[in-house]
């Protein structure tokens, strides 16, 4: 039996390996209120990471108990039964591979305290979380989200021409508001940028984007610039603005046009690598467009563009 850590008192009571009071063995408990002290004390985290791993290991030793094994006494088929277990449960791959990271941990711990001579966990792969395909907007949503902005107003005006230059050229959020006067020529049409890694690239604007740009520049600008200032979009004291103003404003404008879906400004690009990609651009020409130094990071947006044709099979097809 493991003795009771001394100093298990001493923890916070938010961290209550017990939880509801199960029938845990007293000496399970003793062990787990150890590991826990040791995380505070030795590792620093937070009371509520440790409530949930200690959560989560309560849930395996409770496994155990259906067959009277103990958490010192599994193997590699005992946490793969486990795991399994949770899945046919109905718990997501990312909730499986939480729990085998908390047991990783745990064991790896016990090894450190000479409590097991080897780590069951140690050829236990990590089940496959995949890709996660990332939100698109629709073309309609698109415009919506574009026609949203008083463009009246300076600030209106100024939030038109970026988001026209966001979609447009599928820019990152930083590479948007970094761009400074001289990045930009309207009469060429392109927008020099530089990117991850410094790495130059050349984009195409559009006509409808350079129209705007002009505006700006023209009108917009002028109001809003203090003094002087190489930065193209300027907030309302004549500064550069944050990402953080901008993600406001983009969330600000979503909500006006109606747009349930949350937006961000990494939004447009995946609608401009995406609506691309649904009119038959080509892939590698996507890739240099949004400064990808690998096709296999591009070509997520031919599943999400896959995906999206499927949502419309069944929405519309008679036999969907």
């Amino acid at each position: 039996m493991v003795k009771p850590y001394a100093n298990a008192k001493t923890l916070p009571a938010r961290v209550k390996v017990s939880g509801k009071r199960t029938s845990l063995p007293e000496d399970v408990n003793a062990l787990l209120l150890r590991f826990a002290d040791s995380q505070l004390v030795e590792r620093g985290l937070s009371t509520n990471t440790i409530s949930a791993y200690c959560s989560d290991l309560r849930a395996f030793a409770t496994f155990l108990l259906e067959d009277k094994r103990t958490l010192l006494g599994v193997g590699r088929a005992d946490i793969m039964d486990y795991l399994a277990r949770r899945v046919t449960d109905g718990s997501s791959s990312r909730s499986a591979a939480r729990s085998l990271s908390v047991l990783r941990r745990f064991y790896a711990w016990c090894l450190q305290q000479g409590l097991l001579t080897e780590n069951p966990t140690a050829l236990v792969r990590s089940p496959s979380l995949g890709r996660p395909l990332p939100k698109v907007i629709t073309e309609s949503e698109v415009q919506a989200l574009l026609q949203a902005p008083v463009v009246s107003e300076a600030l209106g005006l100024r939030d038109r021409a970026m988001l026209e230059l966001l979609y447009g050229c599928g820019l990152r959020v930083s590479e948007l508001i970094g761009l400074t006067v001289t990045q930009v020529n309207t009469r060429q049409g392109v927008v020099r940028i530089w990117g991850k890694g410094n790495k130059e690239r050349l984009i195409p604007v559009g006509d409808v984007a350079s129209d705007w740009l002009d505006r700006y520049l023209s009108s917009a600008r002028p109001s809003l610039l203090r003094g002087n200032s190489e930065v193209l979009f300027l907030s309302n004291r004549g500064q550069g603005m944050t990402r953080q103003a901008f993600w406001h404003r983009i969330r600000a404008h979503g909500l006006a046009a109606g747009i349930r879906t949350r937006l961000s400004p990494h939004t447009l690009r995946h609608a401009f690598a995406t609506h691309l990609i649904n009119h038959d651009a080509d892939l590698r020409v996507v890739q240099l467009l949004l400064g990808h130094s690998s096709l296999t990071t591009t070509q997520i947006y031919t599943h999400v563009a896959q995906e999206r044709l499927k949502t419309l099979h069944r929405e519309h097809h008679p036999r969907g």
